[in-house]
Formats: C-alpha cells, sequence, structure tokens
C-alpha cells in the first residue's frame, strides 16, 4: 500500500516539477561511480564488465538499503514524503516530454535532435529529425516512465534505484563497439531482463491509447529490432501514429541496415510528432487510475 501511494506521489511530482536544479542529480552519481571504476579497473574482458556490475550493485544496494532503512524509522507520513520526493528524481517523463516537444519550435532542428540520440544528424531532413524524435519518446517512455513507475511499485525505493543503475550501466558501456563489446556485455544482458516486461508493458498501453483493437499487433515488427525490447513500443508508437518508424540510419559516418516499424508514410510531418506526444496525458492517467485500482483491490483483500 505504501509502495502505490509513493509512486502516485513520485509520480505527480514529476509531472509538477521535473527536474530539481538545486540537488545534484542521483544519476549523475551513479554515472561518476561507473566512470570511477571503468578508469581504474577497465578491460576489454566480460569478467571485467561483470566486475564492474557487481562493485556497481553493491555500493548502490548498500546505500539504497541503508537509506531506506533510515526513512522507515521515521514517522510514516514522514517516510512516505520523503521516499516520494527521492523516488520522483528517478522519473523522467516531465523531462523527456519538454525535451522532445521541443523539437517542434526549435530552430535549428538537427542540433536539438543531436542533444537527445547518438546518431549522425547534421544532414537530415525534417522528416529524419520527426521520426528520430517519435522513436526517443517511444523508448524512453518505457526506459524513463514504465519500467522504473513498474519497479518502485513492486519493490519500492530500492527497486526504482536499481533498476536504474542497471539502465545507467547500459546508457555508458552497453555499446557493441570495439572497446564496449565484452566489457558492457553483463550490463547489457541484465539490461534488456529487467526491461522485458515493461517494454511489452509500454507497447500495450500505447495501442490502447491509441485505440487500436489490435494492441498485441506490434510484436510482429517489434521483435525484428537490434533489442529485445526497444523494437515494441517504436512499433506500437508506428502504428498508433500511421507512419512507418525505423529504416535506415546514420551513426558515426556509417549507414546501419534497419528494418522498418509500422505500416504507414515514410514521409513524416510535425503534426505526426505531435500526435505522438499527445499520449502523455493518458500514459499519466493510465498510472494514476492503475495505483488506484491496485489500492481498492487491496483494501477488499
Amino acid at each position: 500500500m505504501i509502495n502505490i501511494i509513493i509512486t502516485i506521489l513520485a509520480y505527480t511530482i514529476d509531472r509538477i516539477f521535473g527536474e530539481f536544479s538545486f540537488i545534484k542529480h542521483p544519476i549523475i552519481i551513479i554515472g561518476n561511480l561507473i566512470t570511477f571504476f571503468e578508469k581504474r579497473f577497465y578491460k576489454d574482458s566480460i569478467l571485467r564488465g561483470l566486475l564492474l556490475f557487481i562493485f556497481m550493485l553493491v555500493i548502490v544496494g548498500v546505500v539504497v538499503s541503508f537509506l531506506t532503512y533510515l526513512l522507515n524509522s521515521l514517522p510514516t507520513f514522514l517516510n512516505i514524503i520523503i521516499t516520494s520526493f527521492i523516488a520522483s528524481m528517478f522519473l523522467a517523463h516531465r523531462m523527456l516530454y519538454d525535451s522532445v516537444k521541443e523539437i517542434l519550435s526549435a530552430e535549428n532542428k538537427r542540433e536539438a535532435i543531436s542533444m537527445l540520440v547518438s546518431r549522425d544528424t547534421a544532414n537530415m531532413s525534417d522528416s529524419d529529425v520527426y521520426k528520430a524524435s517519435i522513436e526517443t519518446y517511444a523508448e524512453n517512455l518505457s526506459d524513463g516512465v514504465i519500467a522504473p513507475v513498474f519497479y518502485l511499485l513492486f519493490f519500492g525505493l530500492p527497486g526504482i534505484v536499481i533498476y536504474k543503475t542497471i539502465n545507467t550501466l547500459d546508457s555508458m558501456v552497453g555499446y557493441r563497439n570495439e572497446k564496449y563489446e565484452n566489457y558492457g556485455k553483463v550490463s547489457a544482458i541484465l539490461d534488456d531482463v529487467v526491461n522485458f516486461i515493461p517494454s511489452r508493458i509500454t507497447a500495450v498501453l500505447i495501442m490502447i491509447l491509441g485505440k487500436r483493437k489490435d494492441i498485441f499487433s506490434f510484436y510482429k515488427d517489434g521483435k525484428k529490432h537490434d533489442s529485445p525490447n526497444a523494437g515494441h513500443p517504436i512499433t506500437a508508437m508506428a502504428l498508433v501514429v500511421g507512419i512507418k518508424l525505423g529504416g535506415d540510419t546514420s551513426y558515426f559516418g556509417k549507414i546501419k541496415k534497419k528494418p522498418y516499424f509500422g505500416t504507414g508514410r515514410v514521409e513524416i510531418e510535425s503534426m505526426d510528432l505531435t500526435k505522438a506526444l499527445s499520449i502523455r496525458d493518458g500514459v499519466d492517467l493510465a498510472i494514476f487510475y492503475l495505483s488506484l485500482l491496485l489500492i481498492i483491490i487491496l483494501f477488499i483483500l
């Protein structure tokens, strides 16, 4: 019950305030720890990458467990308020939405999207920019919103913090390149594991909010993605908006062959990005109503 209340409050705080500029973001601290280990112990081996993973989970696990112990010693009301505030910093819907929405009004759209994606942006058309923006919103709706909420609901503050630690490890070392292919393999695999359920929940939610009757049709194209998870919310968004996402994309000067996701238009317009972003309120309400439903069920039981 307390986890549900904390989830509602944390999500509300993120919706209203977003990021807090007056405090160092915990994800930055986690990133600094990953960099600290890499600078001293990096080696092109799976074992060294496993040691990084263990190092991070032990450090973060001990800190968040001790913090949770301290918070549980406080009066319940105060515990809920402080825990909700901390948990809100591991949610990112407000920041994600605002960052992607800025693309619509940016004077230099290619420069703006370059802050959000790793693909080459210098020669992008407006259609390419809108495509990258929609893909970013769809994929991060899982990683930055649904997955953190999922782990907060079921495992409390330790759950959301450990999840974001794994997610940050993947974003920093989980690349398939010469440097990180072995070193980041454990982090990449574990990130795939913890995102397996949330990514599919995200895809189903997008399909429902988009009023699609064939709510599982995203799987056909979604499974074509290199990632076992990212393709599902991306495909769901493409189907709801009525466009094709994916396709050949340039990374670091080289074209990467990628399948298409969805069955609509290839040329993507600003109105398509606006439509993709319009599901934000629906996502927020769905999380709120689901939380209330869980509270009612717990009362009945």
